[in-house]
């Protein structure tokens, strides 16, 4: 297995529309955005793919990179991948039974939900572990706080659950099944609606390390929009043959069904679990326990997007009617899985055990001043001396969200303080000399 590649990103910003307005900057809560030559610039290294900067720019200059939907063509069995939350986009006179045929209609020909993979690894009896051996054990549900957690918070990587997660776990059971009925592999295409940008990127990582999850992303709204299309110009239609529709998808439990929310995880009864949702308060909650070694929790579930996968960055519906409607949903689900889809898993019991765990060292922590020590505590040093000649306002002017960015950037050689307006407008003389204080090279014109 490969170790240390790094992280496939699928956020961009459209450099002809941007207007340098400072939105995304001021949002971004990595601080991995800086305004250069009138727009926005992204520090991949910094960059988790939470899709706040998706929210927060009025100009539409973000875009989410992603798979052409017309790829699904180039196969004979297509394959889709459905969270349970897409569901819950829809209106309540829109039946799950309708989106089914939708997507059927669209070009799919076969279906699982996402969530099946939760189910898949309660059936094998595989806990969460992670490589630390300790408490908390932290979900790797949402990728975006575990790419936060192994750039920001390096010294509770080990904590996160090194257990695939539910929709990668359920691709290796349904490619399996197709191969098994199809035989030609090349014929397969197995497609994920993501309801967020960093679920694209996290795909296309894993897929670096060299097993074959996914053969396209696509972005849910995406979707989301054909289905409607099509719901629209065949709804009679549909309704008028619901009765006699069966739905061929595995049919998940109640639990699993109900993942996209947020909540403690049901088969943790007993023990002491925690859910904590929308990326800002999950950043908080992380600076405590990073500093706080007697917290006793078992388990944590940390999500990115307020309400959890209901309330993705690429989801169409508001997320409270979302977690309504998904709730209500799964409310008449089994509460365990039918006996002949058990029987289904357990043909492939040995290749889901097999590929169930991830490699902790994936995904490098890049998040550093320097790979050298001393080098990075001189940087260290640099960095808190200039702090205390910038004003400490964080106006973003300079074009960077803070002045303690600015003073990180000024250390690594990527700005320099001259870029301080206020600073020019106090004692614009002095900035020279400020600026051969930390090495920059100074023009003589």
């Amino acid at each position: 297995m490969k170790n240390n590649i790094c992280y496939h990103h699928n956020l961009a910003v459209r450099e002809n529309i941007c207007k340098g307005c400072t939105h995304c900057m001021k949002r971004c809560p990595t601080n991995a955005i800086r305004i250069q030559k009138g727009h926005a610039i992204v520090d991949e290294e910094k960059c988790i793919e939470c899709g706040q900067c998706l929210v927060a720019c009025p100009h539409h200059a973000i875009k989410v990179v992603q798979s052409p939907f017309e790829m699904l063509f180039n196969y004979q069995v297509r394959v889709a991948i459905v969270p349970t939350m897409f569901l819950s986009q829809f209106e309540d006179e829109i039946t799950n039974e309708m989106i089914y045929m939708a997507l059927k209609k669209i070009g799919f020909t076969h279906i699982y939900l996402s969530e099946l993979g939760i189910d898949i690894q309660n059936l094998l009896g595989i806990k969460d572990i992670n490589t630390s051996g300790k408490n908390p054990i932290i979900a790797n549900c949402c990728p975006s706080v575990s790419q936060l957690i192994r750039i920001k918070y390096p010294l509770l990587s080990p904590h996160l659950s090194i257990i695939k997660p539910p929709n990668q776990i359920t691709a290796i059971f349904a490619r399996a099944e197709m191969i098994s009925q199809y035989k030609d592999p090349n014929s397969i295409g197995l497609f994920y609606i993501t309801p967020c940008p960093a679920k694209i990127s996290q795909i296309n990582t894993a897929e670096k390390d060299g097993l074959k999850l996914f053969d396209g992303v696509l972005n849910l709204n995406t979707v989301y929009n054909l289905v409607h299309n099509c719901l629209t110009k065949n709804k009679k239609k549909f309704a008028t043959i619901i009765d006699n529709v069966q739905m061929e998808f595995p049919i998940i439990t109640k639990n699993s069904a109900r993942w996209a929310l947020l909540q403690n995880r049901g088969e943790l009864k007993g023990k002491r679990s925690l859910a904590i949702d929308e990326i800002h308060q999950v950043i908080e909650f992380l600076e405590e326990i990073e500093e706080n070694d007697e917290i006793n929790i078992n388990f944590l579930e940390l999500k990115a997007c307020a309400e959890g996968c209901v309330g993705g960055i690429l989801a169409t519906r508001n997320k409270f009617l979302a977690s309504e409607r998904l709730n209500f949903f799964t409310s008449n689900l089994p509460e365990e899985l039918d006996k002949s889809l058990i029987n289904r898993i357990m043909k492939f019991k040995k290749l889901l055990t097999d590929n169930i765990f991830i490699s902790p060292d994936t995904i490098k922590n890049s998040l550093t001043l320097d790979s050298d020590i001393e080098i990075a505590i001189h940087k260290l040093e640099k960095i808190n001396e200039i702090v205390k000649v910038l004003p400490g306002i964080d106006c973003g002017l300079c074009g960077a969200p803070t002045c303690f960015c600015l003073a990180e950037d000024i250390s690594q050689k990527k700005a320099s303080i001259k870029q301080c307006a206020v600073l020019r407008l106090r004692d614009s003389k002095n900035l020279n000399t400020l600026a051969k204080i930390w090495g920059e090279q100074i023009s003589s014109n």
